[in-house]
């Protein structure tokens, strides 16, 4: 019989003993039972994710009514970040699942289409490489029935939105059948994402532990260690175990456990001093009446603080963080006024900051001037000498007391400070041959500043002392504006 060239999806019948050999885990069977119109599942890698989606596309294309000439169309585009990803990753798992052979040839020229046609079903894929705001163009021209975002950890959020605008286009209305109501027409339409788990300020974590948007529904995987670990018989035997030999906490906690985290290229500035389920308090610091704050301030184009409070047994604690971006001085004072009389009225507050805050402006003003005017007094901290500012902050990491933690944050209200104990705040690594050599001063990024902010208040309030004439023997040199400084006469 001669082949149809104005049917792209004429083709041999397909294999009559092939089957979809695919058993969904107790996750992605919930997945599959929703008829959310946003829906998205995050774990491990290795779990099945992605293979889930890919089937998902498939079942819904079967639960698709046919159309009045009795086929069942849909029209699904499946995004990836990169063009890269999305050839060796996401279409490879595609074909594993829907080969060529037998559900018909993909057109490998842009945009990837593959066209199913197999019984009923006619099934139009088209694989998209999308990862900037400016790619929303490449979507708006789309009628789809759905959109599937492969790792939508690296994918904007703008893209998402603009992704719920361009499904439910297809089928045609024209193609609806009578008795098919109008409200049911395609069958069903929306999005499915999964992912490997993002940072805890990603939108995804927004969307799925803080605030969901109406209609949008979310899944977490098991842990690949747990007994109740999804995709385990397709794994290699001992699989888990063995890619988290060798590996940093934080890398086991984001691939092996499925919890949200932050992954880092270069060194951690505090290494292992920092212990996040020791030092963060997940549920809250209270502010202890009648004692003053301590706040450490970094100046510049993009000026932080951090307020903090010393209780009487000697603990210091991280209340609050104010991170500011392309913010003058006299307008982040401004801030941290209103923040200390609207959360901190009444108490006594003692401010401390970069020294490098003492140089003159084109205008003859300093930064601590600019403070000053704004009712803020700043004094300089003792130093500004990086290997002593980090060395105050890992003395207090090390100590305890009364049985608790010297030095503790609160999660909640010091998010950047937090992401920066575990990896955001690091040294960066040099691009030598061998590796394993990094630069040997912290990086400049979005959570340094709050860290250098950490580290005035703190060598400001002790720890100065401890680690220039205490036990601890330091070959530092100090360096400090006079000979008779004292955090208390300034």
């Amino acid at each position: 019989m001669a082949k149809n060239r104005n049917n792209p999806y004429e083709q041999a019948p397909a294999t009559p003993t092939f089957k979809l050999n695919y058993q969904a885990s107790p996750t992605l069977a919930d997945f599959h039972a929703s008829n959310a119109f946003v829906r998205g599942v995050k774990g491990p890698i290795g779990s099945g994710k992605s293979v889930g989606c890919c089937l998902e596309i498939f079942i819904r294309a079967k639960q698709q009514h046919p159309s009045i000439d009795g086929k069942r169309r849909t029209r699904w585009a499946v995004v990836r970040n990169t063009g890269p990803e999305l050839e060796t990753t996401t279409i490879k798992t595609w074909l594993d699942w829907f080969p060529e052979a037998v559900f018909g040839k993909m057109n490998r020229k842009p945009p990837i289409t593959h066209r199913v046609a197999i019984e009923d079903i006619e099934l139009e894929v088209i694989f998209l490489a999308l990862d900037r705001p400016d790619d929303v163009k490449k979507l708006l021209s789309l009628e789809v029935t759905g959109i599937f975002f492969n790792e939508a950890r690296f994918i904007h959020k703008d893209i998402v939105d603009a992704g719920t605008g361009r499904v439910g286009r297809y089928p045609a209305r024209k193609e609806k059948p009578d008795e098919v109501p109008d409200d049911q027409w395609p069958t069903w339409y929306g999005i499915i994402m999964d992912t490997n788990p993002p940072d805890d300020d990603h939108w995804w974590y927004n969307g799925a532990e803080v605030e969901t948007p109406e209609g949008w529904e979310f899944w977490g995987q098991p842990s690949g260690l747990s007994p109740e670990a999804e995709n385990i018989k397709h794994l290699p035997r001992g699989y888990y175990e063995r890619i988290a030999a060798g590996k940093t906490k934080e890398w086991v906690n984001v691939f092996v456990h499925g919890k949200y985290g932050t992954i880092q290229d270069g060194k951690p500035v505090y290494g292992e001093s920092y212990k996040d389920e020791v030092h963060c308090s997940t549920e809250g610091l209270k502010l202890i009446p009648m004692v003053p704050l301590d706040i450490g301030i970094d100046f510049g184009n993009t000026p932080a603080a951090l307020i903090t409070q010393s209780s009487p047994t000697g603990q210091r604690r991280c209340l609050e963080e104010i991170v500011t971006h392309d913010t003058s001085i006299q307008d982040f004072a401004r801030i941290l006024k209103q923040t200390l009389a609207k959360d901190y009225p009444g108490l006594e507050v003692r401010c401390y900051g970069d020294p490098s805050g003492a140089f003159k402006d084109q205008h003859q003003k300093t930064a601590f001037d600019i403070m000053k005017s704004q009712g803020i007094i700043v004094r300089p901290a003792p130093s500004n000498q990086i290997k002593m500012r980090t060395e105050a902050v890992i003395h207090e990491l090390n100590r305890m007391v009364n049985g608790q933690p010297a030095y503790i944050i609160d999660g909640k209200k010091c998010p950047t400070l937090r992401r920066g104990f575990n990896g955001g705040y690091r040294y960066r690594q040099l691009n030598v041959s061998g590796g394993g050599k990094f630069e040997t001063t912290p990086e400049k990024n979005q959570f340094s500043h709050i860290h250098d902010g950490n580290q005035y208040v703190v060598l400001s309030t002790g720890s100065y002392r401890a680690i220039t004439r205490g036990n601890q023997k330091s070959t530092l040199k100090t360096v400090i504006g006079k000979s008779n400084w004292s955090v208390w006469n300034q």
